[in-house]
């Protein structure tokens, strides 16, 4: 980041928050809590798990609320927190809105949480993995 921008950013967002997100791991942290928050929810973690189960073809948003026994409008909501996070992503077709697991940002939230798991001892994280990833 060049100087002149750093100290353009400084007033707006100040200087804590600034070096806080200079540093990559901070920000790898920042977005897991952020994921690790939108699945705190029992509505969000029910909607988000049937999308992963859908696998790569995904489902349309009423068949999602109907799912999840909620209003079309409420899971509108709740898809939208899960997307802000990027646990989810939506094509929309016509009137449609198709919804998506985003299973490469999973994969990379689950590896934040893994790394350098269990002071690298190989008989914890071994069936960890497994159970997992199968």
């Amino acid at each position: 980041m060049a100087a002149g921008n750093r100290e353009s950013l400084r007033g707006v967002i100040g200087l804590e928050l600034l070096q806080y997100f200079m540093y990559p791991w901070n920000v790898k942290q920042f977005d897991a809590i952020k994921s690790l928050s939108a699945m705190a929810h029992d509505g969000r973690l029910t909607l988000l798990r049937r999308l992963i189960q859908s696998g790569p073809d995904g489902v349309l948003a009423g068949e999602l609320a109907s799912f999840a026994g909620i209003g079309a409008t409420t899971a509108s909501a709740q898809l939208l927190v899960l997307s802000n996070a990027g646990l989810v992503h939506s094509e929309r077709h016509g009137r449609q809105v198709r919804y998506f697991a985003d299973y490469e940002n999973m994969r990379g939230l689950l590896s934040f949480l893994m790394e350098d798991c269990c002071a690298k001892r190989e008989d914890i994280c071994k069936p960890v993995a497994e159970a997992c990833c199968g």
